[in-house]
């Protein structure tokens, strides 16, 4: 079995080790641009070991946008893009750019227009309307996907990931829930699966060789009606026959309807309520872990229906997400047919965590799941339980801020 610290081919990109950091979302550019703690923090996982570190959701235009401060693929962006890059490089690992459009998810005060879906549909989470995105503006998606991997690649990235998951734009096209079009882009899977197909060829025919293409992709969304297993493994099945993705990272959840569905654990209900307006914490406190939903974690808890894609894939190598923390789930998933590993929340936790799976392979993760690292998304994301990221470094000699002092339990 060959060992998943070893270099490893990724298309025209060869990785140091197998080892990918997942695209979490950074709250590190509250202008939309590179800062100096954004790169500090992808360079951490590059010193810490990984082979590349995703930069979580790059709009592909700024109606793409989901959250404030979220970077957008253009060429005001790339100074600080190429710094980003050159500090992950100068510390021995690739750096991939996640490309998205939220659609159903774009805030319209944010985006300053009405979302776009390729039906009409109201978001069940905000309650606001979106209208169904004509065959004109799908072509210009299309083109705004490649638009930004020229971005990424001019920026000096390794890889590019395609999110095609989670209900943003190109996903809730898979969707039969959301999907309910009549052309050429609706009614079979076949035709639900056109959109991503049509992204991907183009991001191929821009990038050509020069970088690595990833896409991100739902097995399932835990959405009733909506995207399953049978019908995503067909999606898979048509990009693995046109040959043009390098890797596909299997992905579950959806980002309209129980989001725990997705990270497994724990619910922060508190924490969340205590960031939201006065008036709202009530109700959150009241419906918010059936809001969120009650999904227990165990290790590699994708692996059950990610291993249904492994006897269909030809052409493309796949990346396992979901629970993967240890030395053992490496080998674990290597063994069932995966090429690389996505880690999140347990890099968080320890960004050295590559280095000292290496040093020490039976060395457990620090990282317990409680899951209130999803609410500091809102500032900027991080581990609660790392006192540097949380309160900032103390200077030697020096007390600890009063903040400091919290109780133990608002850490556990």
């Amino acid at each position: 079995m060959s060992d998943p610290f070893s270099p490893a081919q990724l298309g025209p990109v060869t990785l140091r080790n197998r080892v990918i950091k997942a695209a979490t979302s950074e709250g590190r550019s509250p202008d939309g641009q590179v800062t100096d703690d954004l790169i500090a923090f992808h360079r951490s996982f590059a010193e810490g070991g990984v082979g590349m570190t995703t930069v979580a959701y790059c709009c592909v235009s700024p109606q793409a946008a989901s959250a404030p401060g979220q970077i957008v693929m253009s060429a005001a962006a790339l100074p600080g893009l190429r710094r980003l890059t050159a500090a992950v490089h100068d510390a021995g690992a690739a750096i991939s750019a996640q490309l998205g459009h939220a659609g159903v998810v774009a805030p319209r005060k944010l985006t300053g227009v009405t979302a776009v879906a390729p039906s009409r549909y109201v978001n069940p989470t905000s309650m606001a309307y979106c209208r169904a995105i004509t065959v004109e503006e799908i072509r210009t998606v299309i083109a705004q996907f490649g638009t930004a991997a020229q971005v990424a690649v001019d920026a000096g990235f390794d890889a590019v990931e395609l999110h095609f998951g989670h209900l943003y734009l190109p996903s809730s096209f898979l969707s039969p829930l959301i999907n309910r079009r009549k052309d050429g882009y609706g009614g079979s899977i076949d035709n639900r699966s056109r959109l991503v197909r049509e992204i991907a060829a183009h991001v191929r025919t821009v990038v050509g060789d020069q970088i690595a293409v990833i896409a991100k992709l739902d097995m399932d969304d835990g959405v009733p009606g909506s995207i399953w297993i049978d019908e995503a493994l067909r999606t898979a099945q048509l990009l693995d026959t046109d040959a043009i993705l390098d890797a596909l990272e299997l992905t579950q959840g959806s980002s309209v309807y129980k989001p725990m569905y997705l990270f497994r654990g724990d619910a922060p209900v508190k924490e969340f309520a205590r960031v939201m307006p006065p008036l709202l914490r009530p109700a959150i406190r009241l419906v918010g872990k059936r809001a969120m939903g009650d999904y227990p974690y165990h290790d590699l808890y994708m692996l059950d229906a990610a291993r249904q894609f492994v006897p269909l894939m030809n052409n493309t190598k796949l990346i396992l997400l979901g629970g993967i923390t240890e030395r053992a789930h490496l080998q674990t998933g290597m063994a069932e047919g995966f090429d690389f590993f996505a880690i999140g929340r347990a890099l968080l936790r320890e960004p050295d965590r590559v280095k000292t799976m290496m040093a020490e392979p039976a060395s457990r993760s620090r990282c317990n799941h409680n899951n209130k690292c999803m609410v500091t998304v809102f500032e900027r994301t991080h581990c609660v339980l790392d006192p540097d990221q949380r309160y900032g470094p103390v200077a030697s000699g020096e007390g600890a801020p009063e903040t400091a002092s919290l109780p133990v339990e608002h850490l556990s």
